[in-house]
């Protein structure tokens, strides 16, 4: 709506986390792979993906869930212990389930916020306490190699993205107390960057494309929406227009569309042609990796309630679940394959009688 005074620096990163402290910056080269489909051809309909390897249903409550561009991969936290065998503890882990293969990874936790998957699917990233302060933990899931960026910092969000060749990481966070920082470091030279939004306390909600290249983020002080690009260093803001209160909820993967939230609507912003698509009396909870598919639910909900998947080429909507259910930003695969939710709902697949949360997949096409 305003605008305050920002000194750019730099940076770059792609999925959104937030929580309640804590990150320091991160970079890594990886191998990665380009968006594909599933290794097998999944039915249409809707199945449980929190279950153990050989269908058993989990024995207590899932947490919201993050989904792969391909769709081959799905991470969520859990509170139940007979989701991989040996787990004893009640305590709450984080998961990754491969869906070509029906098996599961466990990790450490409490996770503070939807875990991550990087844009290739190789590596898992959530935050999670680390004695007396917090810590971004990542895990490479093929490679086996983990890590932990750890600072004492009162809060926290990360985002974070990757390609073929590189990991990309967006991470903000508050210091002094009255100001808050966004970095990006550039994947290939390990060069950081920062910008900072003085005198505001209210989350920044990184958001990095796969590549790294562009990074969204919101000045939550003046309710603002923010685009940096790495290409020629220059903060575009606001994107929404003058005198607009907005809401980020994400940037495509793909860098070129940004969802954010005015009032009761919807808005679609093209980076490209800097136009933006209104989507009247939907509340827009995450976009499709290519920017063509918005998940949403009803305009007003606070709560779980049915999702729809619009697609913003033709304008119609296809019905993801019509029970109460709840989704992260990342919960939608490339093309709107596939879409990941939480629900009680004991009706949406067979023998559905553990009484508890569970992460549901709708594989629409």
């Amino acid at each position: 709506m305003g605008r305050s005074a920002k000194r750019v620096a730099v940076r770059r990163g792609r999925v959104a986390l937030s929580a309640a402290a804590v990150v320091c910056g991160v970079t890594a080269v990886l191998p990665g792979a380009a968006w594909a489909g599933p290794a097998d051809a999944r039915a249409i309909g809707v199945e449980r993906v929190s279950v153990a390897a050989d269908g058993t249903q989990a024995n207590d409550d899932s947490a919201e869930a993050s989904i792969t561009p391909a769709g081959d991969r799905v991470a969520f936290s859990s509170y139940a212990n007979n989701l991989t065998p040996g787990n004893t503890g009640r305590n709450d882990r984080v998961f990754v389930r491969d869906l070509t293969t029906g098996q599961n990874q466990q990790f450490g936790g409490p996770a503070m916020a939807p875990p991550m998957l990087s844009s290739d699917g190789q590596v898992l990233a959530y935050l999670a306490p680390r004695f007396d302060s917090m810590a971004l933990y990542q895990n490479h899931l093929s490679l086996g190699w983990s890590s932990a960026y750890t600072c004492s910092l009162s809060r926290c969000e990360a985002s974070m993205g990757a390609s073929e060749r590189h990991q990309a990481f967006g991470v903000s966070f508050r210091y002094p107390e009255q100001n808050q920082r966004v970095e990006v470091r550039r994947p290939d030279t390990g060069e950081l960057q920062t910008i900072d939004i003085i005198h505001n306390t209210a989350s920044i909600r990184p958001s990095i494309s796969g590549d790294g290249t562009r990074l969204a983020y919101q000045d939550g002080g003046e309710q603002d929406i923010l685009l940096w690009d790495w290409a020629d260093n220059n903060v575009a803001h606001p994107i929404e227009g003058p005198d607009r209160a907005a809401e980020l909820v994400q940037l495509s993967d793909d860098g070129s569309k940004i969802v954010y939230r005015s009032g009761p609507d919807t808005y679609v912003h093209d980076v490209a042609s800097g136009t933006a698509l209104e989507v009247p009396g939907v509340k827009g909870v995450a976009i499709d990796p290519t920017g063509r598919y918005l998940l949403h639910t009803p305009s007003g909900t606070t709560g779980p309630a049915p999702l729809a998947l619009r697609d913003l080429q033709t304008g119609t909507d296809e019905t993801v679940t019509d029970r109460p259910a709840t989704a992260g930003i990342d919960a939608v695969s490339a093309g709107g394959r596939q879409v990941v939710f939480r629900s009680t709902a004991d009706d949406l697949v067979p023998d559905d009688t553990n009484g508890k949360a569970d992460i549901f997949l709708s594989n629409l096409r």
